[in-house]
């Protein structure tokens, strides 16, 4: 803008304020007319100033024209013999005139041109550096590395909790940047390329950081679509920008982050391969094995999708190693809690062997935000340590997200949503394989209007036919109460319905638990599907299975749901207790539940006069809405009675693992 300013008033000061509009063939007639007194030409600026003898239209009232001149040289020559004839008919006052010469200001005469040119240049300038990325053009070709050293992010195995056998396959990796002479002289070869493979938050890039942290070595960090650019042959470059860098400050750990963005399957069509990928990829071929040595470079990537990533990326020579990195089991959750809460007070109360066995199925991610979600509502509620109250409170946050206690419910939707979570709850007690019951509320979490909560006993790591058909009834225990008590059914069962499907298709589908198709693996995991690969293949079997596996998939859930039927009548009386329970007191926890289903009677629930008024003006404001809903419209009264919340947030059944934490809602 400074550039652009200049050259505009370059331009103003050259110009003259103001000139006559007379044209040049009258000026010429002034001369040859004899009526002019004298003039004044400069041709620096090109501008002549005539003093007429008489004023006319074209001048002042002194006579005066300013006038800009086409040539100086050409105006003079045209009135020079007419300036001749004007002073011998004026002998006693001849003509006055004055001719200025150029001066020449290189500055002024070319600052508009280098101002242009100057514009331009940044124009261009920045133009490039914006299509470069962050360095610029000059530096598209460089590998933006981050040096974890340097940021002062410096892990141990210390910080490490709950991988003790990942830990143990990466000690051999430090000892070797530590001591590489023990390894050489018995010739032996360290591995070349590790592999982290496991689900999100269980820990993969921080086993990186402290592998690095132990051997004491730069720790270079890239993510995989770091390397992709629009440009081809930009990845290219900048992988070997990476491991010339690594190789200058060997020993050295190169960590990529989410490596399948760069080393997916070559030739997948559909799924993403173009040239400038696949040449980046080809790049990290050459130089994790190619023909130059990378001795005292270790490279560790990570990723979430294994089966996607090139076999030629993953020969021994390259990624020797494959670690996976799971979930944490009961012991491993004890220790990364305990790295977790080292440094936040904590109270008295506080068993972190209890809270790792009340959090089956949660990674180490899930653990840091479990104890950070309970330091926030300590804080909140003015505490100054960390109580069991805020751990309880924070795992059901985490798992089915805050309580909605301002949400306007309807008195006949809280009784349905009483006997919807009262179904789960007994057909979880008198299932043979069931787990115990942890939680059981009807406030509103997330898009849930309640859910019920069993947590189990102890971690598996298989499962059975008999616990999956349990599973079915169990889920299958909301509609069924729906049915017998209310004498209807809502929407408030579909998440439970799709997750008792998803069991059944697999069991029939993919465990080979159905007699009649037998022990056969039906179709790809759709879980799992590479559009590259997998777009393309057809099913494995014929329209004929796929009528059985119908009929099969409907027989498991008909059976369960006539064995929850049985269930529930046998035991209506408990089913009605135990939601008026929940109508009363909101939230049952699993020791309540299990005093109302041994015939025992909860204590009076105990009221705060500071929260009963705003309890009674909500159950008002409920009716009113209620009431005003029926006047206005009632042709939707009952899908606005009946209707219960989406349950959208509740998991997906995932029969191939271990489904260590029940979660039924509605």
């Amino acid at each position: 803008m400074l550039i652009l300013s200049l050259v505009i008033m370059a331009v103003v000061l050259r110009m003259p304020s103001e000139y006559s509009t007379v044209k040049y063939s009258q000026i010429l007639s002034y001369f040859e007319e004899q009526k002019v007194e004298g003039f004044t030409i400069d041709a620096g600026k090109s501008q002549l100033t005539l003093k007429l003898q008489k004023p006319d239209n074209n001048s002042d009232k002194n006579g005066n024209i300013l006038y800009k001149v086409p040539s100086v040289d050409l105006l003079y020559a045209e009135v020079r013999d007419d300036i001749a004839a004007y002073n011998e008919a004026n002998p006693d006052s001849p003509m006055v005139y004055d001719i200025i010469p150029a001066t020449t200001n290189w500055f002024i005469t070319l600052l508009p041109t280098l101002g242009s040119l100057l514009l331009m240049g940044g124009l261009f300038y920045f133009m490039m550096r914006q299509s470069g990325g962050g360095g610029g053009m000059m530096n598209v070709g460089k590998a933006k590395v981050k040096d974890q050293t340097e940021t002062g992010r410096r892990a141990t195995f210390a910080d490490v909790a709950g991988a003790d056998e990942e830990k143990a396959e990466l000690e051999e990796i430090v000892e070797f940047l530590k001591t590489p002479g023990k390894f050489s002289t018995l010739g032996a070869r360290i591995p070349r390329g590790v592999l982290l493979v496991g689900p999100p938050g269980t820990g993969k890039t921080l086993i990186a950081r402290a592998c690095a942290g132990e051997a004491g070595v730069p720790f270079y960090s890239i993510s995989g679509s770091d390397f992709v650019e629009m440009y081809v042959g930009v990845g290219a470059s900048r992988v070997r920008d990476l491991f010339d860098k690594a190789k200058k400050n060997a020993p050295c750990i190169i960590f990529i982050d989410e490596i399948d963005a760069v080393g997916r399957q070559r030739g997948t069509g559909l799924g993403g391969g173009h040239d400038e990928r696949e040449q980046t990829l080809n790049q990290m071929l050459v130089e994790m094995d190619g023909f130059t040595a990378n001795d005292g470079v270790i490279v560790i990537a990570a990723t979430n999708r294994a089966d996607i990533l090139d076999r030629a990326l993953l020969r021994p020579g390259r990624f020797d190693r494959q670690i996976y990195v799971g979930l944490p089991d009961v012991r491993g959750r004890e220790q990364i809690l305990r790295v977790h809460t080292r440094n936040k007070p904590m109270g008295p109360d506080i068993n972190l062997s209890t809270i790792a066995k009340t959090t089956p199925g949660f990674t180490g991610a899930d653990l840091e935000n479990l104890v950070n979600e309970a330091a926030l509502l300590a804080a909140r509620r003015g505490k100054k340590a960390i109580t069991q109250s805020e751990i309880e409170e924070a795992s059901i946050k985490v798992v089915a997200g805050p309580a909605k206690k301002s949400r306007v419910v309807t008195e006949k939707e809280r009784k349905l949503t009483a006997y919807h979570e009262g179904g789960h709850a007994i057909a979880t007690y008198y299932s043979p394989t069931g787990d115990p019951v942890h939680t059981i509320t009807i406030i509103p979490r997330g898009m849930a209007g309640g859910f019920t909560m069993s947590l189990p006993e102890k971690d598996v790591s298989f499962d059975t036919k008999r616990h999956m058909e349990d599973e079915i009834v169990i889920l299958l225990g909301g509609r069924v109460a729906e049915h017998l008590v209310l004498d209807d059914i809502s929407t408030g069962a579909s998440n439970d319905l799709q997750r008792a499907t998803a069991i059944a298709r697999a069991m029939v589908t993919r465990y080979g638990f159905s007699d009649k198709l037998g022990p056969m693996v039906y179709g790809t995991d759709p879980s799992e599907t590479f559009l590259g690969r997998d777009f393309s293949q057809g099913r494995n079997y014929s329209e004929e299975v796929a009528s059985e596996i119908d009929a099969e998939m409907r027989e498991f859930i008909e059976e369960a749901y006539a064995e929850c039927t049985k269930l529930l009548s046998e035991h209506m009386e408990q089913l009605h207790v135990v939601a008026n329970a929940l109508l009363e007191r909101e939230t049952l926890s699993g020791s309540e539940f299990r005093t109302l289903m041994t015939g025992g009677t909860l204590p009076p629930l105990e009221l705060d006069a500071s929260k009963e008024q705003p309890s009674e003006a909500a159950e008002a404001t409920a009716t009113e809405v209620s009431e005003a809903a029926e006047q206005e419209s009632p042709a939707a009264e009952p899908a606005t009675e009946l209707a219960a919340p989406a349950d959208a947030e509740a998991p997906a059944a995932q029969p191939e693992e271990t489904q260590d934490e029940e979660n039924h809602d509605i």
